[in-house]
């Protein structure tokens, strides 16, 4: 049985583009670079978490049981859980919001987040 590789918050970041995106949810580590194109919610979606912790988005969306069947194939580790490095990680991306497109109800959620942060 091969040992589970694990991934420190720097060590995602390095993943996040269109050539080789990753994602983290739940604590888990998924390759999502081949299923870009295939996202029902398209691929800005995925784009705009890319690279990061995106637990909170994912599970604000709802997504399906198929849907976590689809990420288990696209597993390929652990995030590391370092409070230290996640709290940086955390402030270094509260202090810089996403634009957000008219209409776009997932990043209009998002501004809220931040701006909720500042009170």
């Amino acid at each position: 049985m091969s040992e589970v590789k694990t991934f420190s918050f720097a060590d995602l970041a390095n993943h996040g583009s269109r050539d080789s995106l990753y994602l983290a949810v739940g604590g888990k580590v998924y390759d999502c670079t081949d299923f870009i194109d295939e996202h029902p919610g398209g691929e800005e979606v995925l784009l705009d978490e890319a690279g990061r912790d995106a637990t909170e988005s994912f599970e604000d969306v709802g997504h399906s049981d198929e849907a976590r069947e689809i990420m288990y194939k696209m597993y390929v580790g652990d995030l590391k859980s370092d409070s230290t490095e996640k709290t940086k990680a955390k402030s270094a991306s509260a202090t810089t919001p996403k634009p957000i497109a008219a209409g776009d109800s997932a990043d209009s959620g998002r501004l809220v987040s931040w701006i909720k942060g500042f009170f």
